[in-house]
């Protein structure tokens, strides 16, 4: 698979247009833009595009690797509420926690044991919630002991469903998270990307995960 390209020469206007757009859709969707918070995926943004993303209005930015997370925040830690997106190492736990508000992809018990060193001001479980052997994520049934075995406060849910291109299909997936996260009394639903935020915004989403459609 090709290197995916990164997002340069972003200009603040074109950030902020699609930024107001985003927020329009998510009124489309029957939900308060207020109510969802927009965490811009940085994954692809070099380190000097990022004062771009915090004129044009973005303030969650969401990073997928930890050493980035580090080398992105040394010029820039104050621009942003910083939050994990990527898959969480064990080994990363103690670079990770302590550089982020949140954390949205607790999935291990071996990240979860760190955690009681190297604590995190709170963190979303990922759930498995299509039970993909590929995938990352607790799976439903163990959701309620793990939740109760974290060290630090849990305060809501994740998941990344099946790889479709009918965002539609992904519904059911996103309506589960939203079931489960009031069976165990969570608040927070992490879920939808740029393909297919919409959907999850209507089935509850209070964090969606936006990159390509803030930048190009």
């Amino acid at each position: 698979m090709a290197e995916r390209v990164t997002f340069s020469g972003l200009e603040v206007a074109a950030v902020r247009g699609n930024l107001d757009r985003v927020r329009e859709r998510i009124a489309a969707a029957r939900r308060e833009p207020g109510d969802v918070r927009i965490c811009a995926a940085i994954k692809y943004v070099p380190a000097d595009e990022l004062p771009v993303l915090a004129e044009a209005g973005i303030e969650v930015v969401g990073e997928n690797r930890a050493q980035e997370l580090l080398a992105k925040q040394e010029t820039h830690r104050d621009l942003f509420d910083w939050h994990f997106i990527g898959a969480l190492q064990s080994r990363k736990v103690k670079d990770v926690a302590p550089n982020v508000s949140l954390i949205h992809s607790l999935a291990s018990d071996s990240a979860l044991k760190q955690l009681e060193s190297h604590p995190a001001p709170a963190v979303l479980v990922e759930v498995n919630v299509a039970g993909e052997e590929s995938k990352a994520g607790i799976a439903p049934a163990e959701l309620g002991d793990f939740i109760a075995r974290c060290p630090v406060p849990v305060t809501g849910l994740m998941t990344m469903p099946p790889l479709a291109e009918d965002p539609e299909e992904s519904r059911p997936y996103f309506a589960r998270l939203a079931e489960l996260a009031a069976e165990h009394g969570l608040k927070e639903l992490s879920m939808g990307t740029t393909q297919d935020f919409e959907v999850a915004v209507a089935e509850g989403a209070t964090i969606v995960r936006l990159g390509t459609v803030l930048y190009a």
